[in-house]
């Protein structure tokens, strides 16, 4: 049986040398038509400084005994990001450092009653594959459709895919399901056979094909912050920023929080739809039969 860690990082390191011409990195033109764009891989190897045998091999994926410094190379040439060279890495290293599976994560009470704190603007907690953990009442009333899924698949890629709603909820749904799938990507270097991401990407590469097109460029991502533009059926347009957190002591989870330019036509928007969340927070968001807290999400 295949690796699958091994067979995403040669299409990975594939996808990556596709996107440089031998001009951008200063080789002169070569006679012939190429087959394919970009560099050629005994073209990365002379930029990298390794033979063309070596640098095949860990294209296909033999990487045993392979240096970080030959990585380090090799992100230099096909001027890997910070997201793509620790991804570059995850899959290139020993198969002993890849788990099958993020942990299932337990959420503390402090953390789930700062969550729930966050009365003004829409939070929410996210675990492995985007699988949701726990969202506050606001999270609950701005991800409209969200509930629809049920419990056991709350899970932001597939909430993004599978509802209707999330395509409307999203100004620019195409950015934002194009960046989550990247995400995903991310979360499958270092977790190539956790059985949960199997059933989650085989699952919606049968149902949607922009999934299955983006998922096969082996783009990757690192959500920190940023702003998008929505509108939501019961206020209208917003503008919202976003913060993404590490949790101290839970590196398995991401607190996700939207922030509003205070006084602003969106502020007020937000806060009309904060007003008829309060008016329903006595409703269960989730579905599970607690206050806030998404169930465990087990598989997706």
């Amino acid at each position: 049986m295949s690796d699958p860690a091994a067979n995403d990082l040669r299409a990975f390191l594939r996808t990556r040398r596709a996107r440089i011409s031998p001009q951008d990195t200063g080789l002169p033109a070569s006679m012939g038509v190429r087959r394919v764009p970009g560099l050629r891989r005994e073209e990365v190897a002379l930029l990298a400084g390794v033979s063309a045998e070596y640098y095949e091999r860990l294209e296909r994926g033999r990487t045993k005994n392979v240096s970080a410094a030959v990585l380090d190379a090799v992100a230099r040439v096909l001027r890997l990001d910070p997201a793509e060279r620790d991804h570059l890495f995850a899959l290139a290293g020993p198969a002993r450092a890849r788990s099958a599976a993020a942990p299932v994560p337990r959420l503390r009470p402090g953390l789930r009653r700062a969550l729930d704190l966050m009365a003004d603007v829409p939070a929410l907690v996210l675990g492995p594959r985007q699988d949701l953990v726990a969202v506050n009442p606001l999270g609950a009333a701005f991800y409209t459709g969200l509930d629809s899924l049920p419990p056991g698949q709350r899970n932001m890629v597939r909430y993004l895919f599978t509802v209707d709603a999330a395509r409307e909820l999203y100004e620019d749904w195409a950015t934002t399901a194009r960046k989550i799938v990247a995400e995903l990507r991310r979360y499958a270097g270092g977790h190539p056979h956790d059985p949960g991401l199997a059933d989650l990407v085989g699952d919606l590469a049968e149902r949607d094909p922009d999934f299955r097109h983006w998922w096969a460029e082996h783009d990757v991502y690192l959500r920190e912050h940023g702003s998008k533009r929505y509108h939501h059926p019961v206020v209208g347009p917003m503008e919202l920023g976003y913060e993404a957190f590490t949790p101290v002591g839970q590196p398995e989870l991401v607190l996700g929080m939207h922030t509003v330019e205070p006084h602003s036509p969106s502020a007020e928007a937000l806060a009309l739809l904060a007003d008829r969340a309060t008016a329903g927070s006595g409703e269960d968001p989730t579905g599970d039969g607690t206050a806030h807290a998404a169930p465990d999400p087990g598989t997706s």
